[in-house]
């Protein structure tokens, strides 16, 4: 008598699996619980409201999803085995595409147009690297340095002329057309939720805040986007296309051998990568009142990119990251105040840190993290102000610090970046 067993889409047993997830999901949500409470400290303890205030959150989210786009459009090209570095010149031609397309069919066209800006540039990627077998970090970065010029040609021929359109941005359009916008009751500026954050109590205060700026309004784009989310993650690990995508990342001579048409998935998963990074740049143009503006990713296809190392090259990872570096991005629009409160909460968690690698046998990594706690106590007592342009610096800082930390632990798929030729032994 035989015994089967079920595997899930990731070749482990269904018992296992589940175990695991369980575990996982215990882990986010303790996580998530340390952060909150760490956060209420560092405002209490710092006086400095904004640190959970709705604008901070608000503000925040509307930094992550553009982020997250990029991420996401990370994850799908390098789970197929492309890596992509060229998430910022899509996100730039996808800006773009948001202010032409935009300008003549309003916000849906930017949406659509955005895509397929970004889509084209991803395709553009696929066809350098899977057909002519192009290095993938030279290809990405080309496209980066071409993404800018064609940008800027694009525009001085296209808006030049047209309204307040120039070389360097779109004439605008009313975001808010045919795009209704979700508002949950009692998050006002006269509700319930807006007079407990008012009163500033610990806890309470804090909830209500966190609470109000995640709850606000909701145009749809920005529904749409994260919608993206769940959407990725079902398609990568649900679904048996997802399973052939990640077979293409980890050992394409299998995937090959077992029929899989490793060019065909990799050429889709690099032109939806785009296409998501495409989105991203939509995101930026819609939220700055349908106008595009030269420089406007400000580098956020990197920062995405940060994101996928950061979040191991899983979706709830990835918006981990995404949000991490959302929230150092809006603290420029706070400034001094906020950063103060900053100092407290980085010193919790790095003694957090520091505890988790005591209980992992890594002494030398606790001690430098106790020493980091100690240095950045220190600066909080002393309410040490940091200069306005090192506050703008924050979120590179912090992709520097992220990928120093966390790129030593995280395993990316084997075959990433690899060159692979049909009928070739991997």
């Amino acid at each position: 008598m035989s015994t089967e067993v079920s595997y899930t889409s990731d070749f482990r047993p269904l018992d296992e699996a589940h175990a695991n997830r369980l575990s996982r999901n215990q882990r986010l949500l303790a996580i998530i619980m340390f952060a909150f409470l760490a956060t209420a400290l560092s405002r209490a303890l710092s006086g400095e409201h904004d640190l959970t205030s709705s604008f901070t959150v608000s503000q925040a989210v509307i930094s992550t999803l553009p982020i997250l786009m990029a991420g996401l459009g990370g994850l799908l090209s390098e789970r197929a085995g492309v890596v992509n570095i060229g998430l910022e010149g899509m996100m730039i031609l996808g800006t773009w595409g948001a202010g032409f397309f935009g300008y003549h069919y309003g916000p849906w066209g930017a949406l659509i147009g955005a895509a397929f800006c970004g889509g084209l540039a991803g395709l553009l990627h696929a066809v350098v690297v899977v057909r002519f077998g192009v290095d993938h970090v030279v290809s990405g970065v080309a496209i980066n340095l071409l993404a800018f010029g064609w940008a800027r040609f694009l525009a001085a021929a296209l808006f030049k002329g047209r309204g307040s359109g120039s070389e360097t941005n779109s004439p605008g359009f009313d975001v808010s057309k045919n795009m209704p916008t979700l508002r949950f009751p009692g998050m006002g500026a006269g509700g319930p939720f807006a007079t407990l954050e008012n009163k500033h109590w610990p806890i309470i205060s804090d909830f209500a805040g966190i609470t109000r700026g995640l709850l606000g309004a909701w145009p749809l784009y920005r529904l749409i986007a994260l919608a993206m989310l769940p959407l990725v993650g079902w398609l990568v690990w649900r679904t048996k296309f997802g399973l052939r995508l990640r077979s293409s990342g980890e050992k394409p001579s299998a995937a090959d051998s077992l029929g899989v048409r490793v060019g065909l998935i990799r050429y889709l998963a690099v032109s939806a990568s785009g296409a998501l990074a495409g989105l991203g740049g939509a995101l930026l143009v819609l939220n700055n009142s349908g106008s595009y503006v030269e420089g406007q990713t400000n580098s956020k296809g990197y920062l995405g990119l940060a994101s996928l190392i950061f979040g191991n090259w899983r979706p709830l990872g990835v918006l981990g990251g995404a949000s991490l570096f959302g929230f150092l991005d809006t603290i420029q629009l706070t400034a001094e105040p906020a950063v103060i409160g900053l100092y407290l909460l980085i010193a919790m968690g790095a003694a957090f840190g520091a505890w988790r690698m005591f209980r992992n046998g890594k002494r030398s990594t606790a001690l430098a993290l106790l020493g980091l706690a100690g240095g950045l106590g220190v600066l909080f007592v002393i309410r040490w102000k940091l200069n306005t342009d090192l506050i703008k610096g924050l979120p590179y800082f912090g992709t520097l610090v992220v990928l120093a930390v966390f790129s030593r632990r995280m395993r990316p798929p084997a075959s990433a970046g690899q060159p692979w030729r049909k009928g070739q032994i991997t």
